[in-house]
């Protein structure tokens, strides 16, 4: 699933490309792209006819549009391969195309492209959030990301000793930092040497703020890679790879050798999924939270 710099480079496009332009038409081309919109695909497609996206927004992995009146948005779940792609109108249609949306200046059409059909999109009401801002109520419970010009490092540090978890249960949370998903998860506690099982409660407030500090490193430099991906699925608007893995010290590198010690990385089982880590510069903890 995409993760902050992959969500941040998709709204960088975005911003490019739609903001400020006005909607002549819109088709959903498949019922489970609108499943979020409790009204269907055709209401959704109704409902954005005439109206402008003013910007491209976005909190931790979650983004979406503004639309003029600053009353609702049109919100973007990517999934697990959905993408946002700008095309001219004349572009022959994706295989897994799903829904389309034209402008009035006749120009490139934004489309929603999704394989598995994870992903969607929706109509959502605007609040306001804690900043004078106005977020989509769906987004309200998120918690600002690291690279958040408002996020705060001691707050964050005190919500993360407050649990009794695992760190990398707590860093997945998106209720306590947003935007972080395996990938920088594990990259994040290696450059820290942190194992994933490392109790929260136990961490001290220097290690807790030298991992932040970590976590906002290893996303910045993937953002300026434009993002990790490991398949086509991982693309940019104008269906361009990020190159970012070719940079990953843990994430994926199972049995090569780790880049700091030269021990092989292992891969462990971890809520479902991997977790990546080097046996000798991430020991596991004495009393570990799984």
């Amino acid at each position: 699933m995409p993760e902050l710099p992959e969500v941040e480079v998709v709204r960088r496009g975005l911003e490019r490309w739609v903001a400020g332009r006005t909607v002549s038409g819109a088709v959903v081309l498949h019922p489970r792209a609108a499943r979020r919109h409790e009204a269907g695909g055709d209401d959704l497609a109704a409902r954005l006819v005439g109206r402008t996206i003013e910007a491209a927004s976005r909190r931790g992995k979650y983004l979406w549009l503004p639309l003029d009146g600053r009353d609702s948005a049109l919100v973007a779940h990517l999934g697990m391969s959905g993408q946002l792609l700008v095309q001219p109108p004349d572009a022959p249609a994706e295989t897994h195309l799903r829904a389309v949306i034209r402008f009035d200046d006749g120009g490139r059409e934004l489309r929603f492209v999704d394989q598995r059909t994870f992903g969607g999109l929706a109509l959502d009401a605007l609040v306001p959030d804690d900043s004078e801002g106005r977020l989509p109520a769906s987004v309200a419970h998120i918690a600002r990301d690291p690279l958040d010009p408002l996020f705060d490092d001691r707050a964050w540090v005190r919500r993360l000793r407050s649990r009794r978890t695992g760190l990398k249960r707590a860093l997945l949370d998106q209720t306590v930092a947003s935007g972080i998903g395996n990938i920088y998860a594990d990259e994040s506690l290696w450059r820290a040497r942190l194992h994933w099982a490392t109790p929260t409660d136990t961490l001290p407030p220097a290690r807790a703020r030298e991992l932040i500090g970590h976590v906002r490193d290893v996303m910045t430099e993937a953002l300026g890679q434009g993002g990790t991906s490991f398949d086509s699925l991982y693309v940019n608007v104008n269906g361009e790879s990020g190159y970012f893995d070719v940079s990953l010290a843990a994430y994926g590198q199972a049995d090569r050798p780790c880049p700091r010690c030269g021990r092989p990385i292992v891969r462990e089982a971890f809520m479902n999924r991997s977790s990546f880590r080097c046996p000798r510069c991430q020991r596991t903890p004495r009393e570990p939270r799984w």
